[in-house]
């Protein structure tokens, strides 16, 4: 893992935190100031921060929080807005959150002490299901693309102004259903399988609907229930066997796939050496028969 990076997931310190102290001198291994942004932390790696050795436990904790509107899911802003490890107790504030809500939105957030399973829970298709409320009924063609799926060229409607992202494909939602209507407003409850950045809100406003409000009411199997808002409470012992049952497969695709991926690059040498030789094969054909 990137120095930074690590530094930001095992201790209380952003990652630009992190690169100050970097530049610094303030980071060591062993007693050696590590001054390089790029390097790779190794597993037998013994990493200092102002003297003070970094401790990476191999025990999982998980735990959910009830994130509230008006808190970012980040270690610092540079606008000086809250976030969510102001309002965590500051023994979370090395924990990693399993994707982001938006600064408008709020629900369940999961956050973990263990970087791979936080990265493997964001990149998986769980459900993810939602609680939302648009400013408009509920159309024709907001249902078939929620049935069908949807693909955008421009997507920035519904996206923050600051977002990179234009283009963007929608899965065909899991599930959903109407929950309440009014002349001026819908409510829903949607299941997505994916995490994309601001993606509901992107969806909607393709049809020119604003969501009003956004709450995510489970991840993954995950429900929220009646836990406060701004409150934590740990994973259950059957929710911790469901992760790890589910880490044994992530792993083994990942295998898998750096299996195939390795089969793969080597089927390509091997056809571009077979070709080089051809080449040559026929060149050389070629050579001899303009020499006659």
């Amino acid at each position: 893992m990137r120095l930074n990076k690590y530094i930001s997931h095992n201790t209380k310190y952003s990652r630009r935190e992190a690169d100050a102290l970097i530049e610094a001198g303030e980071v060591t291994l062993d007693k050696r100031p590590l001054k390089e942004f790029g390097y790779e932390v190794q597993e037998d790696d013994r990493i200092f921060v102002k003297g003070k050795a970094i401790k990476v436990t191999n025990e999982l904790t998980i735990i959910v929080y009830n994130k509230p509107k008006g808190v970012l899911v980040t270690k610092k802003d540079d606008r000086g807005r809250a976030t969510i490890y102001h309002k965590l107790p500051g023994k979370y504030r090395h924990f990693t959150p399993v994707g982001r809500l938006d600064y408008a939105s709020e629900g369940l957030l999961l956050l973990t002490d263990d970087v791979e399973v936080a990265t493997a829970l964001m990149e998986s298709g769980l459900d993810r299901t939602y609680n939302l409320k648009i400013d408009k009924p509920v159309t024709k063609e907001m249902v078939d693309a929620m049935k069908e799926g949807l693909v955008l060229e421009d997507a920035r409607a519904g996206a923050h102004e600051k977002s990179k992202i234009y283009a963007m494909e929608f899965a065909p939602f899991a599930h959903f259903e109407v929950r309440g209507e009014g002349k001026n407003f819908t409510k829903l409850r949607v299941t997505i399988t994916e995490g994309k950045n601001r993606e509901l809100r992107r969806f909607f406003a393709h049809f020119d609907a604003k969501v009003l409000d956004l709450k995510r009411v489970a991840f993954g199997g995950i429900e929220l229930n009646n836990l406060p808002e701004n409150k934590t409470r740990y994973f259950t012992r059957r929710e911790y066997d469901d992760v790890h049952k589910f880490m044994k497969r992530w792993r083994t695709n990942k295998m898998a796939e750096v299996k195939n991926a390795r089969n793969a690059q080597k089927q390509e040498e091997e056809n571009k050496r077979k070709k080089e030789q051809e080449n040559h094969a026929t060149a050389k054909t070629k050579k001899y028969k303009y020499k006659d």
